[in-house]
């Protein structure tokens, strides 16, 4: 009996360290910590979210230009490519169109076009007889005394020189060779090199409409107004020599030469036709004074 009594405690002390040994401990973890690591998991996960930088209109979204100090209505036109009565008629802008700082600018036309409604005789049943009215004679024709002419004949008042009407004699606005660029502006017109304070002349007569440095991208800029047709424009200077308002003759000194945006030492020269910039070798002579 004993023998059996010794072989059931040590079967029962052997099954007590079996499962002890197969029994585990689960891990424990406060809440606080839980919190942080899914928070440290979120955040290394997360990819940052750049935004795109909105690109900036030279105009205003509505359709209007802001005059800032310096502005013309010929520089405006200029800036957009539009022909500067355009601009003036949908302004309401007499000459000399004169306009002011902080002053919206409308750079598109507000017209629309009405259907305008043909009212149609109305049909009527009877007929219309043309009356017969009795011819009456003509009164006679009287002679009235010739006066004789004033010997003083009256003074003409004249305002300002009128611009030719004609046709435009073009000559080249400085000397040097014809060089590329790939700039935005430069593909408008022609780049001239030449030296650092070369003088550059009007390629035409004409009245000076814009003097400064307010275009992006031209720099010190001269415009000239030829007639109501074409303009020219002479721009990366060092010296401008005219003011707004000057006439000037084909040939005359406007400015000296300076240089581009890349560091280059020249001329670069536009012609407008309403607005539109055209090729400048296709006006200019053949052969250079």
């Amino acid at each position: 009996m004993k023998h059996q009594f010794s072989i059931i405690i040590f079967l029962f002390v052997f099954l007590l360290l079996q499962g002890c040994a197969s029994t585990s401990t689960a891990p424990v973890a406060n809440r606080g910590e839980v919190k942080e690591s899914i928070a440290t998991s979120t955040q290394r996960s997360a990819k940052p979210q750049v935004k795109a930088a909105n690109k900036v209109s030279p105009k205003n979204k509505n359709g209007y230009h802001i005059v800032t100090k310096g502005d013309t209505l010929y520089s405006i036109a200029w800036r957009y490519s539009f022909d500067f009565k355009e601009v003036a008629s949908w302004n309401q802008v007499k000459s000399p169109y004169t306009i002011y700082p902080g002053q919206l600018v409308r750079l598109k036309s507000t017209i629309r076009k009405k259907a305008v409604a043909i009212k149609k005789p109305a049909v009527t049943s009877k007929k219309i007889v043309p009356k017969v009215v009795a011819k009456q004679p003509l009164p006679k024709k009287t002679l009235k005394p010739i006066q004789k002419k004033s010997t003083v004949a009256a003074k003409k008042v004249s305002a300002k020189p009128v611009l030719s009407k004609g046709p435009v004699k073009w000559s080249w606005p400085a000397a040097g060779k014809l060089v590329k660029s790939n700039s935005p502006t430069s593909k408008k017109g022609i780049d001239i090199s030449g030296n650092k304070g070369q003088r550059v002349k009007a390629a035409a007569s004409g009245e000076v409409v814009y003097s400064g440095g307010g275009l992006l991208g031209y720099g010190k800029l001269i415009i000239i107004k030829h007639n109501e047709t074409y303009l020219s424009a002479y721009a990366y200077n060092s010296k401008l020599l005219v003011k707004e308002g000057d006439k000037v003759k084909v040939g005359q000194a406007i400015s000296e030469m300076g240089q581009d945006h890349t560091g280059r030492t020249v001329l670069h020269f536009e012609i407008r036709q309403n607005g539109k910039p055209i090729n400048p070798t296709k006006y200019l002579p053949k052969k250079r004074a």
